[in-house]
């Protein structure tokens, strides 16, 4: 195929891939919507539930709806014994990503997820997917540290659920509130490289299982999922407020990477970014700890002085998880937990009108030439 005709586009970066009506990003009203409604109400206003609801049917649940749904929720939260067993075989300096990519894949195996993959069957699979990805992270959580997994209640709420979980307590409501709204922030993206993956996969027919396990091998990477573990690893290295500045000055002359700045969509600035600042701050006035913080002013005001390049969600969400007490390796997988109901909205929506995704490309390699036989090619 010709070069000249066919310019390829690296990163897919401004190539519209097909349409969707669960999520809009509006850059330059640094706005972003769920079904239409703007992400920071929702945040402020829903519970994480809510916002789940929305994104698997479509429109806010009412009452009734809403009680129907968490019912079925909670009772399903259990997993079973192999995937404890799973988790508990994996070895030792693993990922939990890689716990949580490999348990998914050996759960989708499971009963609860057999059947057929029409409309209600993809439904009933997403909701299932959605309570029990938090069992999941909380187990492997609970077995790194040497700990027997804490079976899941069914009457708490989603954030206070995982909490008991992971810690055996249920904390303050603005702590439980703060992961809560969390969720909402990272339940959806449009069509972000994991949620990109999941439609891929969904393309070709496979199954529910596989588009969700490749979401979350997407997920992991650094560039993505991973860059709210990378922001708090690099507020760790940096440590005091009085080396913040200095830090960020001596990365930048060496070109390394700020992490938790920047966006492919957001030129202007993340609009989830206020919400999750606001629920940080108050964890940190909670927990009287104000380190992070007082670092994270320094490091976000030097990078806009010197790059004028804005923070994004990662940026304040990885403090936020450090002062709510989860250890940085968990911060990926808890993003997994909340954007499981949009993979699902994408794998549904992506069927619901469905051609498999095969995109062209640009041959650069060398021209058409001969094959010669082993015998006669020159050592």
């Amino acid at each position: 195929m010709n070069g000249d005709t066919f310019r390829a586009k690296k990163g897919l970066e401004g190539v519209i891939f097909d349409e969707t009506a669960i999520s809009e990003v509006i850059p330059e009203r640094q706005t972003l919507l769920y079904r239409g409604y703007p992400v920071a109400d929702l945040a402020e206003h829903c519970r994480f539930e809510e916002v789940a609801y929305l994104l698997l049917h479509g429109e806010l649940p009412d009452t009734t709806a809403i009680k129907v749904f968490t019912e079925f929720e909670r009772h399903h939260r259990a997993i079973d014994e192999g995937t404890l067993a799973v988790l508990r075989s994996a070895p030792a300096g693993h990922h939990p990503m890689d716990s949580l990519r490999t348990a998914v894949s050996f759960l989708s195996m499971t009963e609860p997820f057999s059947g057929a993959e029409d409309p209600p069957g993809l439904l009933r699979k997403s909701i299932l997917f959605y309570a029990k990805l938090p069992t999941i992270v909380a187990a492997d959580y609970r077995i790194r540290q040497g700990k027997n997994p804490i079976p899941p209640q069914s009457d708490l709420s989603a954030a206070e659920n995982f909490f008991l979980m992971c810690f055996e307590q249920v904390p303050h409501p603005d702590l439980v509130k703060a992961l809560d709204a969390s969720l909402t922030l990272y339940a959806e993206h449009g069509f972000n490289a994991s949620s990109f993956t999941a439609r891929v996969v969904a393309s070709s027919l496979s199954d529910l299982g596989s588009a969700i396990t490749a979401a979350i091998g997407s997920l992991k990477g650094p560039l993505h999922g991973g860059a709210n573990e990378a922001v708090m690893e690099m507020l760790a290295e940096i440590g005091t407020p009085d080396r913040a500045r200095d830090w960020v000055l001596k990365a930048l002359a060496e070109r390394r990477k700020i992490m938790g700045f920047g966006h492919r969509v957001y030129r202007l600035g993340d609009s989830r970014v206020p919400t999750m600042k606001i629920y940080r701050d108050r964890v940190a006035e909670a927990t009287g700890d104000s380190r992070w913080i007082a670092i994270s002013h320094i490091v976000e005001q030097t990078v806009h002085d010197e790059k004028g390049i804005p923070a994004n969600l990662d940026f304040p969400a990885g403090p936020t998880y450090a002062l709510l007490g989860f250890d940085i390796p968990m911060f990926t997988p808890i993003f997994a937990m909340a954007r499981v109901t949009g993979w699902c909205a994408h794998v549904m929506e992506q069927l619901s009108g469905n051609r498999i995704v095969r995109p062209l490309s640009t041959y650069i390699g060398p021209e058409e030439r001969r094959v010669i036989p082993l015998e006669h090619r020159s050592s």
